[in-house]
């Protein structure tokens, strides 16, 4: 086959039949044997080339540097990096700097009145290409990218300006994942080295967090397995008008990294008559078949705190790092905490049976015992406060095959305001109630008692709940927060 067959006559067809082509290694070279989706130009091409192309293959070997350029010259930036990942030749090609120049002054060129338009030779041209040479191999591939996420990050800064007067929390977070193209994967390691990257199959939104999921029917071995990584993903290259593909190059950004060998009697949540769940801190449910002790889903819930942050701006390797803290001033020390706010939800697929907001909190020094200081929300004492939980308590799960539901388990997302409106603490991470021999510093009650127990670095979260025969309905009558006497020192500059 003539090789110039590839850039001549209307030079669009032939273009788009080179790369619809299946690339794959044979012997020393590499060959590109026609697919299914370049079809319906072999009658143009066979009219360009006067033969048939009936089972043609053309060795890359054989063309040269230049004609493969010419032909890499008609690629757009995502189908230019996929190109780079054939072989080493083509890395070294797909770097070339006048292609890149071109890309690059296409993209980010000063906008321009109608009619005074240069082409994309010229407006390259102008953008210093005098001095393509100069440079290394890569450099405008290199300067390309940091631009395009630069452009990502400032554009999504903006839509997350905006906070809720409640939550604190960014108003558009659920339009900013939209904007970035977010999405979560999880990869699984094993023991030899081999890693399992699975997409999520299925996003919930709540008010203050999301839930990916996880499930199917090709799972590794659990004993071959030692880490679970959490990792965001997104499009290095953006185009708001278009379905970010999924099959392009995109960012891993580490969120957390888990160890499999922590699924032990002490991690566990609860169970049906199908399924173990376990509780992996931050926020990780793994459910594990109960006959085989294999894996049936993996379930991550992720405050909207930082998210978008966290899950765009680390490495794969390396999770993202919040700014370093400047102390708030705090104006009276000596009276302890005032002026918190409290938003909690306790919910599961997408059904609610708490969304509470708790005002004015405050505490004082003499509250603080084993480097803990207690935030009362609600007290036993004060009957007033005791509020019911809505529906039936349980958590929902589901593979490809089965579903059901974990009684007395949820997911709760808490997000605690300090005095400046600023969150201070916040997660959301499954938890479970479990019988309680009932409060000893308060009134009796004609129920059985249940606790709610969370833990992580910064507090604890205490509930205590009753269970109310008469109405079949839950009421908890205490709650409280301990909030770690370190982190507030660390926040305000204090020396409790």
């Amino acid at each position: 086959m003539n090789p110039l067959c590839f850039v001549e006559g209307n030079g669009q067809a032939p273009l788009y039949f080179v790369f619809s082509m299946f690339v794959f290694r044979t012997g020393r070279g590499v060959r590109l044997v026609a697919g299914c989706a370049a079809l319906g130009h072999r009658a143009r091409l066979d009219e360009l080339c006067g033969k048939s192309c009936t089972g043609c293959s053309v060795s890359l070997d054989g063309l040269p540097s230049e004609i493969l350029l010419k032909i890499l010259s008609y690629l757009d930036a995502v189908a230019l990096l996929c190109a780079g990942c054939v072989n080493r030749r083509f890395y070294h090609l797909a770097n070339d700097n006048f292609i890149w120049i071109r890309i690059y002054s296409t993209a980010f060129s000063p906008k321009r009145s109608n009619w005074k338009v240069n082409s994309v030779e010229k407006t390259a041209v102008s953008m210093n290409s005098l001095s393509v040479g100069d440079k290394e191999a890569g450099y405008w591939k290199k300067e390309y990218i940091t631009k395009q996420i630069a452009s990502v990050k400032a554009a999504l800064a903006r839509v997350l300006k905006p906070l809720h007067p409640y939550t604190g929390l960014p108003v558009k977070t659920k339009e900013a994942l939209r904007i970035s193209g977010l999405g979560w994967v999880i990869i699984l390691k094993e023991n030899s080295g081999k890693e399992h990257i699975l997409e999520h199959v299925d996003l919930s939104f709540n008010d203050s967090s999301v839930t990916a999921m996880w499930y199917g029917k090709d799972w590794p071995r659990l004993v071959t397995l030692s880490t679970l990584d959490l990792c965001g993903v997104t499009p290095v290259f953006l185009n708001r008008s278009q379905t970010p593909m999924k099959n392009g190059p995109r960012w891993h950004s580490l969120i957390a990294k888990y160890n499999l060998s922590h699924l032990t009697e002490s991690t566990m949540l609860g169970c049906d008559r199908l399924i173990r769940i376990f509780c992996l801190h931050p926020g990780l449910v793994v459910g594990l078949w109960k006959r085989e002790e294999e894996l049936a889903f993996v379930m991550a819930n992720l405050h909207f705190h930082h998210l978008v942050e966290r899950s765009t701006l680390g490495s794969a390797a390396i999770p993202y790092e919040l700014p370093p803290h400047t102390p708030l001033s705090d104006d009276s020390p000596e009276c302890g905490l005032s002026g918190y706010q409290l938003h909690v939800d306790m919910h599961s697929g997408g059904v609610f049976c708490l969304c509470g907001t708790f005002r004015n909190l405050s505490t004082s020094k003499g509250y603080i015992e084993n480097e803990y200081m207690k935030l009362s929300v609600i007290s036993f004492k004060n009957s007033t406060e005791h509020l019911p939980l809505i529906g039936k308590v349980g958590l929902s799960w589901k593979t490809n095959i089965f579903d059901g539901c974990i009684k007395s388990c949820s997911v709760m997302d808490l997000t605690l305001l300090e005095e400046y409106g600023k969150p201070f603490w916040c997660f959301s991470s499954p938890v479970c109630m479990r019988p309680s021999p009932g409060p000893s510093d308060g009134p009796a009650f004609l129920g059985e008692t249940y606790r709610v127990d969370y833990a992580d670095a910064e507090g604890r979260v205490h509930l205590e709940l009753v269970w109310i025969e008469e109405t079949g309905e839950y009421f908890i009558v205490s709650l409280a927060l301990y909030l770690r006497v370190a982190k507030i020192n660390h926040w305000f500059g204090t020396k409790y």
